[in-house]
């Protein structure tokens, strides 16, 4: 048994009640669309750290490596770190990393 009335005439005007909803419907999720768009694009990404710090693997996880913010070697057992922390470890004998030479960047002579 059709939920469907059988006959032409209300069936045209049932596709039409259905056609409008259909296009509301699309107008909203457009409008929600943009919306999103318009929010996700307010929220610039957040600037990387100038200068990380590379700790080890295991309990305590000292610093094994300096590197400069930017540096394509990091990996994910990094920390951001202020200009003065990173002096302060490389004077400590941490090595400063040989790719993005953040040493050099700070004027750190060995």
């Amino acid at each position: 048994m059709s939920v469907l009335p059988p006959d032409l005439p209300r069936l045209r005007t049932l596709a039409t009640y259905l056609r409008g909803e259909l296009s509301r419907t699309e107008q909203a999720l457009a409008a929600a669309e943009k919306r999103e768009a318009a929010t996700t694009r307010k929220q610039p990404a957040p600037e990387p750290p100038a200068w990380l710090v590379e700790h080890g693997i295991g309990v305590g996880r000292l610093p094994v490596r300096v590197h400069a913010g930017d540096c394509w070697d990091t990996r994910s057992r990094c920390a951001p770190a202020d200009a003065d922390q990173i002096r302060t470890l490389l004077a400590q004998g941490i090595p400063a990393c040989p790719h993005c030479r953040p040493d050099t960047a700070l004027g750190v002579l060995e």
